[in-house]
């Protein structure tokens, strides 16, 4: 899985590209067809001049693409609220595909044919 970085007021250094890289390395496990990770970070100095900064994630699967955004006072504080957003829509994702294959499942079993009663010896019609 790929990872790329932008930062908007942040210099991405290579501490927090190793950081973000082992904190989102689970995302990895979650969903074996993940192919990439755009992480984004922006320093926000409006409206407040404290600098809060902000992560926007997009993390890029064949045919679907699950976006996150955590806002905290440090960077590490926000990958971890991003890491833990896209796990929830990655965990909600399988939820549905799976309910949705039993759906699936049982419509065929039930417009499947039932089994025609074989005769047995011994009984009398």
């Amino acid at each position: 899985m790929d990872l790329t970085f932008t930062g908007r007021g942040i210099e991405v250094t290579d501490e927090l590209r190793e950081t973000a890289s082992h904190k989102l390395a689970h995302l990895s496990r979650l969903e074996p067809r993940a192919t990439r990770i755009d992480l984004e970070f922006v320093s926000e100095d409006y409206p407040r001049p404290d600098g809060t900064k902000r992560v926007e994630a997009a993390l890029h699967v064949p045919r679907k693409t699950f976006r996150a955004q955590g806002e905290a006072g440090d960077v590490l504080t926000a990958i971890d609220r991003v890491g833990d957003r896209l796990e929830r829509q990655i965990r909600d994702y399988h939820g549905r595909r799976k309910k949705r294959l039993a759906r699936r499942a049982d419509a065929l079993e039930s417009a499947r044919p039932a089994p025609e009663a074989a005769d047995t010896p011994g009984e009398e019609s």
